[in-house]
């Protein structure tokens, strides 16, 4: 047998050559060839493409996050602001009713609570007095200056009298029927009479200087005058004794109230939110305020409220950065300075009506277009 040529293969030595594979098995190996090339072939290019894939991903994403952020600010250190009044009691007293309770909607007008009106009760009837006692010393001063009148009269009338009996003194003394005495108590009577008409001269004076009115007052007397203003005052401090809601609101911290307690005039006893116009308070960063401008729009998203959405614009930006505003503003004249950015207030003005309340102090995101709206 002769020597096997391909020792790798075992054939019988009976067996026959192998069979010439025909031209439709061979054109069926080549189309797998060719299959399993272009198989690998897209493989390779798949994992070029992936390669190269992720780092244009990245430099797109950072492209549109480059021109996202500069179209945007955000900030999370914004809040719902809302006016706020304290009111405190114009007179001190005794409280004797209160009316609202914590959280309680009130309307402007309504009774808050009312102070004792009992010491004013009595101001206000004394002062009525005090009226009556002036218009009285009215009617007295021109009784006076009626009687000053007569008394002028009188006076004059004993001048001539007097006159009259000296003169016939002076003759008489002449003749040398009278004594020096008679005369000179004839010139003494003159003298009193003439006293008297210039006494009776300045009562009149004075009554009629009483009687007048000033250019403040014209036609009524000052005195009378006073005491109705007292009056008004004494009226004034009474209807004071009732404190109502100056605006409309909702109550806080209204625990300060209590029957029996005594109110100091000035002192803020409660307070009232006007929860009906909120805006928030959004405080950027300094290098967000080279673009932003009044008017442009902005989205509020709310931290107690997580699918609440609210439009808004800007409607101010602050004149001075928070820390300039605070109880003690920072002192950067020293060698331990460190530049800190500072946050400057911008007022968001709410522009949507909100299904939810909206609370004084809750925390918001506000996200401003800074291509939109104009100064």
């Amino acid at each position: 047998m002769a020597d096997n040529p391909h020792p790798e293969i075992d054939l019988p030595e009976n067996s026959a050559a192998p069979a010439q594979p025909d031209a439709a098995s061979g054109s069926g190996q080549d189309s797998t060839v060719q299959n399993q090339a272009r198989t690998s072939l897209a493989r390779r290019i798949g994992r070029w493409a992936l390669m190269l894939s992720v780092p244009l991903i990245l430099a797109g994403f950072g492209v549109y996050y480059w021109i996202d952020s500069s179209r945007y600010a955000t900030t999370d250190n914004a809040y719902v602001q809302q006016d706020i009044v304290s009111v405190s009691a114009e007179v001190g007293g005794k409280i004797i009713k209160v009316a609202v309770g914590e959280n309680q909607k009130v309307k402007a007008g309504d009774l808050l609570f009312a102070i004792d009106p009992a010491p004013f009760e009595l101001a206000v009837a004394q002062s009525k007095a005090q009226i009556a006692a002036a218009q009285v010393e009215v009617q007295n001063l021109e009784t006076d200056y009626q009687v000053s009148g007569v008394d002028i009269e009188v006076a004059r009338q004993d001048i001539a009298f007097a006159q009259s009996n000296y003169q016939r003194q002076a003759a008489l003394m002449d003749k040398g029927f009278t004594t020096r005495a008679r005369l000179d108590a004839a010139q003494h009577e003159v003298d009193l009479a003439r006293a008297k008409l210039n006494s009776a001269l300045a009562d009149v004076q004075t009554a009629k200087s009483r009687l007048s009115t000033g250019s403040a007052v014209p036609g009524e007397n000052p005195a009378v005058a006073n005491a109705k203003a007292a009056h008004e005052q004494n009226e004034l401090n009474l209807a004071r004794t009732r404190i109502v809601a100056p605006i409309n609101g909702r109550i806080a911290q209204s625990s300060r109230l209590q029957i029996g307690q005594m109110m100091v005039s000035g002192l803020p006893a409660v307070s009232i939110v006007d929860d009906e116009n909120s805006w928030i308070e959004a405080n950027f960063k300094e290098t967000d305020l080279a673009k932003m401008k009044v008017g442009q729009t902005a989205k509020i998203t709310f931290d107690a409220y997580p699918d609440l959405e609210l439009s808004g614009r800007v409607d101010s930006i602050g004149s001075g950065t928070g820390s300039e505003f605070s109880v003690l503003p920072a002192q950067n004249a020293n060698g331990n300075w460190v530049k800190v950015t500072q946050r400057v207030p911008v007022r968001i003005k709410i522009l949507d009506k909100s299904p939810r309340r909206m609370i004084a102090g809750l925390s918001a995101e506000v996200t401003v277009d800074l291509r939109t709206g104009t100064q």
